[in-house]
């Protein structure tokens, strides 16, 4: 398998993680833990796992010059993006945010149109807006559950301004990745993202009842702060240093077929011709933004 089959594969695995997240994470902010402080403990959780890391790896440090880019990054990438994402997903339903998390993409063509001067290819462009239809669809006939969704319209906004977010960081960090080791890049990325969220769930976090939590609460806790944190970001690293940033974020677009996999899966959604038919577009329009024209050698 060459590297752009594993980077593809990564960006995958990544996928799914995020996908069933929507549900788990949305279980876990019912009743106990508030999304501020539900942040802080992802933060503070990743922080450890990357620097005991750190400890085993030698590579050079980021130089002195790089690091207001890396607190950049942190802001876009960790502090402004899970903050509005979990704060809207308390608001709104898994599939409402998954589905208006496949933005990115479009956002990310012109992020990286403006400040990498990519060219806007026609193809990207197509399937770009071939997966956004099949989202919509998605989101049109897939979401009977609006139980826990207490405001709609501010949850999905503010889903869609931490798309923005997440756009924006995945076009920061590109140089970044590119020039440092990944364990090195990411333990200054959530240390800085640790000091930028501490003002905003250290209240909250210390509300948490954990002598009355469920064992199946911190089992999910675990999940969002090992695989949803640790293994997502490390595997997109991967995937960003091997590919575009258009490419990597159309993985996106993947987050809705697995939201409502997932929810067949629990038992809290149906299957229909329709949901088909929007996974296919959806699977359309990320081969069209991740294959590669004969003439280009790399990504």
């Amino acid at each position: 398998m060459n590297q752009r089959a594993l980077a593809l594969t990564a960006a995958s695995i990544a996928t799914l993680i995020y996908g069933v997240t929507f549900t788990i994470a949305k279980e876990v902010m019912r009743q106990h833990v508030q999304p501020f402080g539900f942040i802080l403990l992802r933060v503070v959780g990743a922080a450890l796992v990357f620097w005991v890391l750190g400890f085993f790896v030698k590579a050079p440090s980021i130089e002195k010059a790089d690091y207001k880019r890396v607190a950049m990054a942190a802001f876009f990438g960790i502090a402004f993006n899970m903050l509005t994402f979990f704060k809207g997903l308390s608001y709104t339903t898994p599939i409402n945010a998954s589905v208006m998390m496949v933005t990115t993409p479009i956002l990310v063509l012109i992020f990286a149109s403006i400040l990498l001067k990519e060219k806007l290819v026609l193809r990207k462009i197509v399937g770009v807006i071939i997966g956004l239809i099949g989202a919509i669809i998605l989101i049109a006939y897939g979401n009977t559950l609006q139980g826990d969704a207490t405001n709609i319209v501010l949850g999905n906004f503010l889903v869609f301004v931490n798309a923005a977010s997440y756009a924006m960081y995945l076009v920061v960090a590109k140089k970044l990745i590119a020039k440092y080791n990944p364990i090195v890049f990411i333990k200054w990325l959530y240390l800085f993202g640790f000091l930028m969220v501490l003002p905003f769930g250290f209240s909250e976090l210390m509300q948490v009842q954990w002598k009355t939590m469920p064992t199946s609460i911190y089992l999910k806790v675990g999940f969002v702060v090992l695989f949803t944190t640790c293994i997502t970001y490390l595997f997109n690293l991967f995937a960003l240093s091997k590919l575009k940033p258009t490419t990597v974020s159309v993985f996106i677009y993947l987050q809705p077929v697995v939201a409502a996999i997932y929810a067949l899966i629990v038992g809290s959604d149906h299957l229909d011709v329709v949901k088909v038919g929007a996974a296919l577009l959806i699977f359309l329009g990320v081969f069209l933004v991740t294959k590669r024209p004969a003439q280009t050698p790399n990504k």
